[in-house]
């Protein structure tokens, strides 16, 4: 899908759209130049906390790395650093190495800079489509439905996290409570959560898998910060993504529900790992994630 951009970056339907938004930013453009590496340029979502959103560099470094590569070869994992804060103002180049083409996978790296720094860094692997052994970890039981699960009032919120949701294209419903303004129930490393984009995008499998990598920096810092009872709006609360690694397993839409089971085994030294599996509604086991996260609380 392509989208009338502005000066800014932004289209006046993307104003109304988040989703459209989401699809912008993911429509990189070829910059034409060749040297060793591909080079590619994209935009960013408005962000009112002046970062770009993780998931965002996330998924543009997947479509950059995918886009050097024939369609039957899709990626199946990544693994990334995040090095810098980006700025959603800025522009980004994409810069992508084709470090190997074998007769069944390829590998590639990407790397996203701003004003001639990277602030991301990604190794992926792509695969052609394999018979073999299959298996996979079952979906919990007894989790209740996204329809079963409580509406946020985002009006109680505070102005900054109000205007990220309103405006955010995916719909996150948590299975217990969420963790913006307090913490309910019990403080375990655990929680699940349901999440799509608000309305459908095609069929398009790329972006389906590029858009699941957006959704996959969602939330799965909070598994770290339920076993404490630390909600969003602690003061002084800092939190960062620190890497990055996913596994596509199946295919899997991101614009019908997906289960968000999230875990973490370890903080310490002000880091915490957290590890998520990604669901389908009928309980096939889209994707795994691991995520190493940076989380600061102030002493008392």
């Amino acid at each position: 899908m392509r989208v009338r951009r502005t000066g800014t970056g932004v289209s006046v339907s993307e104003a109304i759209d988040p989703v459209a938004s989401l699809l912008s930013v993911l429509d990189l453009r070829d910059a034409g130049a060749r040297t060793t590496e591909d080079i590619f340029t994209g935009v960013s979502q408005a962000m009112p906390t002046g970062r770009v959103y993780g998931g965002q560099v996330l998924a543009q470094t997947i479509v950059a790395a995918s886009r050097t590569l024939p369609a039957e070869r899709t990626v199946h994992s990544m693994h990334g650093y995040f090095l810098r804060p980006g700025d959603p103002s800025d522009g980004i180049t994409f810069s992508v190495d084709r470090i190997h083409d074998g007769r069944s996978f390829s590998t590639r790296r990407t790397q996203a800079f701003q004003s001639g720094v990277p602030i991301f860094s990604m190794i992926a692997s792509f695969q052609d489509e394999d018979p073999g052994l299959e298996h996979f970890e079952p979906m919990p039981e007894g989790i209740p439905q996204p329809e079963d699960a409580a509406l946020l009032e985002v009006e109680t919120l505070h102005p900054i996290s109000r205007r990220i949701l309103s405006e955010s294209p995916v719909d996150v419903r948590h299975v217990t409570s969420p963790l913006y303004a307090s913490v309910e129930g019990p403080h375990v490393p655990r929680q699940a959560v349901w999440m799509k984009l608000r309305r459908p995008i095609g069929d398009d499998p790329a972006v389906h898998r590029a858009a699941l990598a957006y959704l996959s920096d969602l939330t799965i810092q909070e598994s770290i910060m339920r076993a404490h009872g630390v909600a969003w709006n602690a003061p002084g609360l800092k939190v960062a993504s620190l890497d990055h690694a996913m596994w596509w397993h199946r295919p899997g839409r991101v614009d019908e529900w997906l289960l968000y089971v999230q875990e973490s085994p370890n903080a310490r030294g002000g880091r915490g790992l957290a590890t998520g599996r990604i669901y389908t509604r009928d309980g096939a086991l889209v994707a795994s994630v691991a995520q190493e996260v940076m989380v600061r609380v102030p002493r008392g």
